[in-house]
């Protein structure tokens, strides 16, 4: 089952009886898998599961949903932020058997002056840029299930177009962990707030304060800045304004994504979505191009993660990748004080 499917069974879309019988057969799966996650936080809240603890400041910036709510774009902007002062460090798992692709390759691309260190044992990877490279803060991507590591600050990104995975537990839903979790944030970051409505931001904001009345929370867009063609081309936002676009992608959230180039006066003419971190073979981009080509479209876009893992070969596509960033729209000054009371004071040898 792809993923557009299944978040139209998870989300009830999908009507018939054969998705209803599925969806009863997921809950049941979900109830062991939330028994074994609750189990796993009493351990650890109790001390009976060990927390490594590394000699330097950690911020941890994660999700508690599967699926894409826009961690990346937070964590260069919090480490272009504290580079600014301190040698840092991000610590990334990677992504099944690819040493160096997609987010990892994004983060060594947009903070040149941090490592990127990709490693799923997060305490060894912290390690290594402590002793190695002598990072004084870590930045953990992905890290607010990985509690083995020790952290100062836990970051949550929520995206507001999917902000509590349908309330329900993985497979069932898209929690990761039970929403009660969230009381272990000091901040949160509702993403893509331009894609939702103000009373639905409310709604959120009002229940991440019900779950913890102490967590920051502030609001974000991932705002696009231009595409770029594969050759490094700049393509200003108002050229793209009235091009016939087919757009592809392989991300947590494609809907997202296709709703910005809308926004931007492109005319989406088609699209091909993948599961999340595809790996795009040639056949993948032999059928994108005969399917532009069809359509008679004047560019091909895609993501920046996606255009990572794409090798065009001899193929002469005009294809641009949409370069976003984090734009904070509310609570940045909020965010930035409660980053710089984590620092202040707590930097191994000043």
């Amino acid at each position: 089952m792809n993923q557009e499917d299944y978040r139209k069974l998870i989300s009830g879309q999908n009507s018939s009886l054969s998705a209803s019988l599925l969806r009863s057969f997921l809950g049941a799966a979900a109830g062991g898998y939330s028994a074994i996650i609750r189990l796993r936080n009493f351990l650890y809240s109790k001390k009976w599961l060990k927390t490594h603890l590394a000699n330097a400041i950690v911020f941890s910036v994660g999700n508690i949903t599967a699926g894409g709510t826009g961690k990346t774009p937070l964590v260069i902007w919090l480490c272009n932020k504290i580079t600014q002062n301190y040698g840092c460090a991000i610590l990334t798992r990677g992504y099944k058997a690819q040493n160096y692709g997609d987010e990892p390759a994004i983060l060594a691309d947009s903070c040149p002056d941090a490592k990127v260190i990709v490693n799923p044992d997060r305490v060894a990877a912290a390690a290594e840029a402590v002793n190695r490279f002598g990072a004084k803060v870590l930045i953990m991507d992905d890290g607010f299930q990985h509690r083995r590591l020790g952290r100062d600050l836990d970051i949550i990104t929520i995206d507001s177009t999917s902000p509590f995975g349908y309330d329900k537990m993985l497979p069932a839903g898209l929690l990761r962990e039970p929403i009660a979790a969230l009381k272990r944030a000091g901040a949160a970051v509702i993403t893509r707030c331009d894609q939702t409505e103000e009373a639905e931001l409310s709604q959120i904001e009002k229940k991440l304060q019900s779950i913890n009345p102490d967590m920051i929370i502030a609001r974000a867009i991932h705002a696009p800045v231009c595409a770029k063609s594969i050759d490094s081309r700049q393509i200003r936002l108002e050229e793209l304004r009235g091009k016939k676009v087919f757009a592809f992608c392989g991300i947590g959230n494609p809907e997202a994504f296709l709703n910005t180039i809308k926004r931007l006066g492109a005319e989406l003419v088609g699209s091909k979505t993948y599961n999340d971190h595809h790996n795009y073979t040639a056949n993948d981009i032999a059928q994108i191009s005969q399917q532009a080509e069809r359509l008679k479209t004047d560019l091909i876009l895609t993501t920046e993660k996606d255009r990572t893992k794409i090798i065009l070969n001899s193929q002469q596509m005009p294809l641009a990748y949409l370069a976003v960033e984090l734009k904070f729209i509310a609570g940045e000054d909020k965010i930035t004080r409660l980053i710089e009371d984590t620092l202040a004071g707590k930097i191994p040898g000043n």
